[in-house]
C-alpha cells in the first residue's frame, strides 16, 4: 500500500507542476499579427564561376573514415562587407563546401557592379603545404594595413590563415573587383597545421590598432583532412568538458605598408591564456566591451565543454585576460552557471534583448526535441560591472524565462531588429547532418560513453554519409510577443523549409534601413534574404569610421530615447560562427518621428589608443560617422537608400 501511495504522490506532484513546466503557445492570430509585420524574398546564390564538380563529404584521416560525415559536417560562411567602396555592404564573400571555394559577389539584386570571382587557391600551397589536405572554414573583412581599403583574412582546416590585402586601384568610381585585385600574404610563416573555426578582430591592447584572434577547434598539428597519414587522429576527451582541442592564437598589429605590394605584420603573442582555457574545441567567438573602458572582453564558445569568458585587463602592447565565472544558487543547474556549462556552444553574439542599455550574450547549443536536448543561453546582464573584477561573471541565465532555450542543433547565433521596432529579434542556422538513417540513437550512446572511448574515432559508431542528425531542422525566426517571451514563427512567415545552416551574415544591403541576411549552408545552396518587411520604422544607422576610412571596430553607440528605452550597440569586428555581419550600428525607433533628430552619444578610441567620446544629433537614417580626435571630432554625412 506504501508504494502505490508513493506513485500516487508523484503522479499528483506532476499534474500540479505541468501547467507550470508547459511552455506558452501563441494562438493563431497571435501568430499571424507577429508575422505581419516581416517579410523576406529569398534569392539563391549564384554559383560561382567555373566551380568543379559539386561533392557532398570531404576525405578525410583513415581513422576518421568511419565518422567522416560527421568530419565534413563545417565549412559554410558568409561575409557582407562594402568591398568596391560604394558606400554599402552589398559585397558578399561565400565560402562553399561543396567546392572548396571562396567566392566575391554582389548580394543579389545589388546590380552587376563586378563579375563573380574565387580568390586564388594557389597561394594556399604556400610553404609546402598540400593543397588536398586543406578546407577554407571561413573569412574577416577588415582595413589589416589601415590604407583605407578593405581586405581579406580567409582561415582553414589543414593550414595557417592566409590575409588577401586590397591593392591600390586609381581608376575613377566604383572599381571593378577581380582576382588579381588582392594580395595573399601569410599571417605567420610557421608551417603549422591548424583547424580554425573562428576569426575575430578587435583592439585587445588598446593602442588605436586592430589585432587579431583565431580559434582553433582540432588540436594544432592534427592530420584531419590527410588521406595518407597514419595512427589515429585523436577526438574530444569526453562529451561535456574536452580540454584537448586547438589553440587560441592571439596576434598584436606591429606595422604596415600600403602600395603596388601591400604588406602587414603582426607578432604572435603567446601563453596569453592558461592551457585548459585555451585549449577548448572553439566554434564561434565575440568581442564587446562590458565594462566601460573600451577594451573588448571576449567569449568563446566551446563545443564538449565550458564556454569561456575572459575580462579584457590588458594595456598597449601586454595582453592580459582574467577568466570570469558566474555564480550558483541552490536553484540553478550547474550548466546554466556562466563558465560551469558542459553543453556544445557553437554560436555566440552580442545585444541588448531586454532594452536595459546593457549587452547581454545570446549563445547556441544542441536542443533538439528526442536528441541532445541542452540549453540554449541566454546570459542577461545584471550590470554589476564590477564584480568583474573580483573574476565573476555578472551574468544570470534567462533563456527558459524569455522563450529562448529550445529550437533544434544549432549553430550560428543572431539578434538583430529585422522590423525597426526597437527589439531585437533572435535568428539561428540550425541542422547537422542529412541523410535518411537517424543516428540520433547511436549518437545518445555515445554521449554517455567512457572518455576513453570517446577520443578514439575507431570506436564510434558509423556518422558515414547517408546518416541523418538533425537533418531537417528549420532555421528558427523568435519575435518577442505581447506575453514578454520569443516565439518562433517561422512556419508563419513562410520560411520553415529545412535547411542544414552554418553562418548568417546581417547587413543593410540597399539602406533602405531594413536589415537583410545570408544563410550560409552546408552541402546545399546556400540563399539571401531581402528584407521586405511593409511597415517601415523609424531607425538610425551608423557608419563609424576613422579619419582615413576604416571602420572604428569597438566604437560604443547609445540611444536614449524619451520613453525610457536605452538602445546599444557596437561596431562588430566578425563575432560568431562562420556569418560575419557588416561593421554598422543599426537601431530601431519605433514609432518616433522620422523628420524629428535623436540624441546619438557614441565612444571609442582613436589611433593613438585614446578614449573619445561625442553627442550628435542625428535625424533618423544611415549616417556615415567620421571620428577625429581634435576639437571637430565627428562628421555626419547622409546615406541615401539604393533605387
Amino acid at each position: 500500500m506504501k508504494k502505490y501511495f508513493s506513485c500516487l504522490a508523484a503522479i499528483i506532484l506532476v499534474g500540479i507542476c505541468y501547467p507550470f513546466a508547459k511552455v506558452p503557445v501563441l494562438t493563431t492570430a497571435e501568430e499571424s499579427a507577429l508575422a505581419a509585420r516581416f517579410s523576406f524574398k529569398k534569392s539563391p546564390l549564384p554559383e560561382g564561376p567555373d566551380h568543379p564538380p559539386y561533392k557532398n563529404v570531404r576525405k578525410v584521416h583513415p581513422s576518421l573514415e568511419r565518422i567522416s560525415a560527421w568530419v565534413s559536417s563545417l565549412g559554410a560562411a558568409a561575409t557582407l562587407a562594402d568591398l568596391d567602396g560604394d558606400g554599402r555592404p552589398n559585397d558578399l564573400v561565400h565560402v562553399d563546401p561543396r567546392t572548396d571555394l571562396v567566392t566575391m559577389l554582389p548580394v543579389p539584386g545589388s546590380g552587376d557592379r563586378y563579375k563573380p570571382f574565387a580568390l586564388d587557391t594557389s597561394f594556399w600551397s604556400h610553404n609546402g603545404y598540400d593543397l588536398s589536405t586543406i578546407a577554407p572554414m571561413g573569412s574577416l573583412a577588415g582595413d589589416f594595413n589601415e590604407d583605407g581599403l578593405l581586405d581579406l583574412i580567409v582561415y582553414f582546416w589543414g593550414r595557417t590563415p592566409v590575409l588577401y590585402l586590397r591593392k591600390p586601384d586609381n581608376s575613377p568610381g566604383s572599381p571593378q573587383l577581380s582576382a588579381t585585385t588582392f594580395a595573399p600574404l601569410e599571417l605567420v610563416d610557421s608551417n603549422e597545421r591548424w583547424y580554425s573555426n573562428a576569426a575575430l578582430q578587435a583592439d585587445l591592447d588598446g593602442d588605436g590598432h586592430l589585432d587579431l584572434i583565431i580559434g582553433n577547434y582540432f588540436h594544432d598539428g592534427a592530420r584531419v583532412l590527410d588521406t595518407k597519414a597514419g595512427g589515429t587522429e585523436v577526438m574530444h576527451t569526453g562529451k561535456s568538458k574536452a580540454l584537448n582541442g586547438g589553440y587560441k592564437h592571439m596576434f598584436l598589429w606591429q606595422s604596415a605598408a600600403s602600395g603596388t605590394v601591400p604588406t602587414v605584420r603582426y607578432q604572435e603573442i603567446k601563453h596569453v591564456l592558461s592551457e585548459e582555457v585555451a585549449r577548448g574545441w572553439t566554434l564561434a567567438m565575440a568581442a564587446a566591451d562590458l565594462d566601460g573602458d573600451l577594451l573588448p572582453e571576449l567569449y568563446i564558445a566551446n563545443d564538449f565543454g565550458p564556454d569561456r569568458l575572459l575580462h579584457n585587463r590588458s594595456t598597449p602592447g601586454d595582453l592580459k585576460f582574467a577568466l570570469l565565472e558566474g555564480t550558483r544558487d541552490f536553484l540553478t543547474p550547474k550548466s546554466c552557471v556562466l563558465g560551469h556549462d558542459s553543453f556544445k556552444g557553437m554560436g555566440v553574439d552580442f545585444g541588448d534583448v531586454n532594452g536595459d542599455g546593457l549587452l547581454d550574450i545570446y549563445v547556441s547549443n544542441i536542443a533538439t526535441k528526442f536528441g541532445l536536448t541542452e540549453s540554449h543561453f541566454l546570459w542577461l546582464n545584471t550590470g554589476e560591472i564590477g564584480k568583474m573584477k573580483e573574476g565573476i561573471a555578472p551574468f544570470i541565465h534567462g533563456s527558459e524565462k524569455l522563450g529562448l532555450a529550445r529550437s533544434g542543433f544549432a549553430w550560428e547565433a543572431r539578434l538583430a531588429d529585422f522590423d525597426n521596432d526597437g527589439v531585437l529579434e533572435a535568428m539561428q542556422a540550425c541542422g547537422f547532418i542529412k541523410g535518411k538513417i537517424n543516428r540520433w540513437p547511436e549518437l545518445q550512446a555515445l554521449g554517455t560513453s567512457n572518455d576513453q572511448i570517446v577520443q578514439n574515432p575507431r570506436f564510434w559508431p558509423s556518422f558515414r554519409p547517408g546518416a541523418d542528425l538533425s537533418g531537417r531542422d528549420c532555421n528558427p525566426f523568435f519575435v518577442r510577443g505581447a506575453d514578454g517571451r520569443y516565439h518562433d514563427i517561422t512556419p508563419a512567415l513562410g520560411l520553415a523549409e529545412p535547411m542544414v545552416s552554418r553562418g548568417i551574415a546581417i547587413a543593410d544591403v540597399d539602406a533602405d534601413g531594413r536589415l537583410d541576411f545570408v544563410a550560409a549552408n552546408q552541402w546545399g545552396p546556400s540563399y539571401f534574404f531581402k528584407n521586405e518587411a511593409p511597415k517601415t520604422n523609424a531607425f538610425v544607422g551608423l557608419r563609424l569610421i576613422h579619419p582615413n576610412g576604416p571602420s572604428a571596430i569597438g566604437a560604443v553607440a547609445r540611444v536614449n530615447l524619451p520613453d525610457g528605452r536605452k538602445l546599444v550597440a557596437q561596431v562588430d569586428g566578425g563575432s560568431g560562427h562562420s556569418g560575419r555581419r557588416s561593421p554598422d550600428v543599426h537601431f530601431g525607433l519605433g514609432s518616433w518621428d522620422k523628420a524629428k533628430p535623436v540624441r546619438v552619444e557614441i565612444a571609442w578610441r582613436d589611433r593613438n589608443g585614446k578614449t573619445q567620446q561625442t553627442m550628435l544629433q542625428l535625424t533618423p537614417g544611415w549616417h556615415t560617422i567620421q571620428l577625429r580626435k581634435t576639437d571637430v571630432i565627428a562628421q555626419a554625412g547622409q546615406v541615401q537608400p539604393a533605387q
